[in-house]
């Protein structure tokens, strides 16, 4: 029988995360205190040649995601080895490089997990591992609860850092609160139509 993947509710506490920093050492988010957000960015590792493109283009923006009081980490199920190949090849040297995630703490975020396809270097010059957690974005609160999150099955087509920029514009400029927070939809619906009754009578 195959494992139910849960999602995570915006507004309500995310998982634990605790890994390891390159450079730094050891990283919790429950620590963290950033003025508006915690960006956590789930990359495939350092076999990914899109992930390189992509992380590069956010540490291009992290002046732009401090403004706006977001503090930024990539996170993967690399080794230490290989997380600090990603910053020494891919020039990552401003970005926070978090590794060692396991695949239950993915799992716990709601990430997918991929089986290596073949053993055959991709063009980063790596091999797959064996299994890796596949791409997922999250800003959370500094109360540790979730505003916003994207979660993917397939290494293409993230969130453009740039579109994340401008919505947190709109978010400080509107007071945006978190959307998607149902949790029981049926009992929310319930309600709804119980009110909407009331405001007829």
């Amino acid at each position: 029988m195959a494992h139910h993947l849960g999602g995570l509710f915006p507004r309500q506490p995310v998982p634990a995360l605790e890994i390891s920093v390159v450079g730094i050492g050891p990283w919790r988010l429950a620590e963290q205190r950033p003025p508006k957000f915690n960006l956590v960015l789930f990359y495939r590792g350092f076999h990914c040649p899109i992930c390189s493109a992509y992380l590069m283009d956010v540490q291009r923006r992290l002046d732009a995601l401090r403004e706006h009081g977001v503090g930024t980490i990539a996170v993967s199920s690399d080794t230490a080895e290989r997380a600090q190949m990603a910053v020494d090849k891919w020039g990552l040297d401003r970005l926070q490089i978090g590794y060692g995630l396991t695949l239950d703490s993915a799992r716990d975020w709601g990430l997918f997990i991929s089986a290596r396809r073949n053993s055959h270097p991709t063009p980063t010059g790596a091999v797959e591992p064996a299994l890796f957690s596949e791409p997922g974005m999250f800003l959370v609160r500094p109360n540790g609860t979730l505003y916003f999150s994207s979660v993917q099955t397939m290494p293409f087509t993230r969130p453009n850092i740039g579109d994340v920029i401008k919505a947190l514009e709109v978010v400080e400029r509107e007071d945006y609160p978190a959307r998607g927070e149902v949790v029981d939809h049926r009992k929310a619906a319930a309600v709804a139509g119980a009110n909407d009754g009331a405001d007829h009578q």
